[in-house]
């Protein structure tokens, strides 16, 4: 379970970057806080299924390319 949330967090620092996106960028174009996307990238934590929704939104895809 542990490395799947790091395979989460890791995919979705990926394509953040490569949306030029900073952290800071993405929490406001997200509505998130800092703290959070940090605890989502670093796989600290489970992201709500509402979390995974608008970042897939920003990052113009489906939550299920996040989670597979």
């Amino acid at each position: 379970m542990i490395e799947r949330r790091r395979e989460l967090g890791d995919r979705i620092a990926d394509l953040r970057t490569a949306a030029h996106h900073t952290q800071e960028s993405f929490c406001e174009a997200t509505g998130l806080s800092r703290s959070t996307l940090q605890r989502i990238e670093s796989g600290e934590g489970d992201p709500r299924y509402s979390e995974l929704l608008r970042i897939a939104a920003v990052l113009d895809t489906r939550v299920s390319v996040l989670i597979d």
